[in-house]
């Protein structure tokens, strides 16, 4: 189990961003070959990035790495080097369907076993397809979902507000989807990346829907986003007690157990076994630890 509150985004063009990620508390860096690079520097950032992995220093972190599409000019030689690279996951943009995933997937038939593939989900197209394409991780590389709100926004004409009314559906439906096969679900940026206040609704708000963690276009954003999606005290003590509660041996057997004056069951002592297996995976993952 890792934990995945954190996914910085950062360009692959941008040496000193780079350089700088190996000392951030993000548990995830996304380097980004797609939108947040031009043009003109797309083959310079693809070799930064293959760089990058090579290199190593990372600690703990995940790596991955955004290519572009197949469907543009960049995106077999974008595939072609991180397979041989082998970064810890490749996240695709713009897929729509099974057959696009799959074109994907194909392309890292050369790739380490160990490298993974996650997904953006981020067009009108792919929402009714969330479920199939979820369903592909039992045969794919396919481990992971990240939202992309802002390409989302564009497809539907919405507009991105405080509280993201009109992306709520696609939210649910995406961690529903995602929870159904075992992926791994992450949310989607917040623009305001000066305003951490903002930034903390928005992270609170994706933690309420299930979200493992949220993506960040800025440092300054990784503390306040890694504390929301953390275990609380509070939560902590509440998992250890329906734990400690069921091991009794006078509750053994038993598919409900009354505790501190309610009622809890089976499935509140896995969810409690869950949060205590994240904060122990958190707690020997802190970058700045190692």
């Amino acid at each position: 189990m890792r934990p995945r509150r954190s996914v910085l985004f950062l360009p692959a063009s941008n040496p000193k961003a780079v350089i700088k990620a190996r000392e951030l508390a993000a548990d995830v860096v996304i380097l980004d070959l797609e939108d947040a690079v031009a043009p003109e520097a797309k083959q310079a950032a693809r070799a930064a990035a293959v760089a990058a992995v090579t290199e190593g220093g990372w600690g703990r972190r995940e790596l991955v790495i955004r290519v572009n599409g197949l469907d543009g000019p960049w995106g077999a030689d974008d595939l072609a080097a991180v397979a041989a690279a082998g970064p810890d996951a490749v996240l695709v943009p713009k897929v729509s369907d099974c057959a696009g995933l799959l074109a994907y997937d194909n392309a890292l038939a050369s790739a380490l076993a160990a490298t993974r593939l996650w997904t953006m989900i981020e067009t009108c197209a792919v929402v009714p397809e969330l479920n199939r394409l979820a369903a592909l991780a039992s045969s794919t590389r396919l481990v992971a979902f990240v939202v992309g709100t802002n390409d989302l926004a564009k497809d539907m004409r919405a507009q991105l507000r405080p509280g993201r009314a009109p992306f709520l559906p696609v939210l649910t439906a995406t961690v529903c989807a995602a929870r159904a096969h075992g992926l791994s679900v992450i949310d989607g940026v917040c623009n305001e990346f000066r305003d951490l206040d903002v930034l903390t609704c928005e992270a609170q708000q994706g933690l309420e829907f299930g979200f493992d963690g949220k993506s960040l276009i800025h440092p300054d954003q990784i503390g306040p986003c890694n504390a929301v999606f953390s275990p609380s005290d509070a939560e902590l003590a509440k998992a250890r007690a329906i734990v400690a509660a069921f091991e009794d041996p006078d509750n053994q057997g038993k598919g409900a157990i009354r505790l501190e004056g309610g009622m809890v069951e089976l499935l509140h002592l896995d969810q409690a076994r869950r949060t205590l297996a994240i904060a122990a995976a958190i707690a020997g993952d802190q970058p700045n630890a190692r």
